[in-house]
């Protein structure tokens, strides 16, 4: 691979990982919501999930999910569902996490699992190993996607984290709280509409 073309492969994953999209819509709400300390295991689960599910694409998967289309459909109807059982989730929640035992951030495995339903993660991989692997090369070029997203796929997560963290003094307010979380749940929902179409 070219360094033009791992440039590109760069942009690609910078842009890929930074926009809006159910992971980052949830890091968000987990940052104002239990802070960026308490978020750390659900960035890391979202890293390694999509790296696992990169390199499964790249190795093959995508290939399984075109010869089998109703894998995708299935795939596609239970990541739909949990998606908006999370947007629920989110949406209400109505005070700032300080420990209570019935509200917490997404766990590290948690986080790491939903990577396998998450639509974007899904058009984000394939078109990622559709763009940039070399059939020539096959072993090294997936290897270089996924070292690509390996490095900018964490630092862009945890922007958003942080940008939560940032709001947590200004959503302090439970009206305002209120307001954010129903806006996220219902930001988070609609990242389904992709899919729809």
């Amino acid at each position: 691979m070219s360094s033009e073309v791992f440039l590109a492969l760069v942009v690609y994953a910078f842009v890929a990982s930074v926009t809006p999209g159910p992971n980052n819509f949830m890091l968000l709400a987990s940052g104002v919501n239990f802070g960026f300390r308490r978020t750390i295991p659900h960035m890391l689960g979202i890293g390694l999930g999509f790296l696992v599910l990169l390199l499964a694409i790249g190795f093959g998967l995508g290939a399984l999910m075109a010869a089998f289309p109703v894998l995708h459909t299935v795939l596609k109807v239970a990541g739909g569902a949990y998606l908006l059982y999370l947007a629920w989730r989110i949406a209400m929640s109505r005070t700032l996490g300080k420990g209570e035992a019935k509200a917490r951030p997404m766990t590290f495995l948690e986080a790491v699992a939903f990577q396998w339903v998450n639509p974007k993660a899904w058009m984000i991989a394939i078109g990622g190993m559709a763009l940039y692997t070399d059939p020539a090369r096959p072993v090294v070029s997936v290897l270089a996607v996924a070292v690509a997203f390996a490095a900018v796929n964490l630092p862009c997560v945890s922007s958003w984290a942080a940008f939560g963290m940032a709001l947590r003094g200004f959503l302090s307010d439970p009206a305002r709280l209120k307001w954010f979380n129903i806006a996220m749940g219902v930001l988070l929902a609609l990242t389904l509409w992709p899919m729809l179409r």
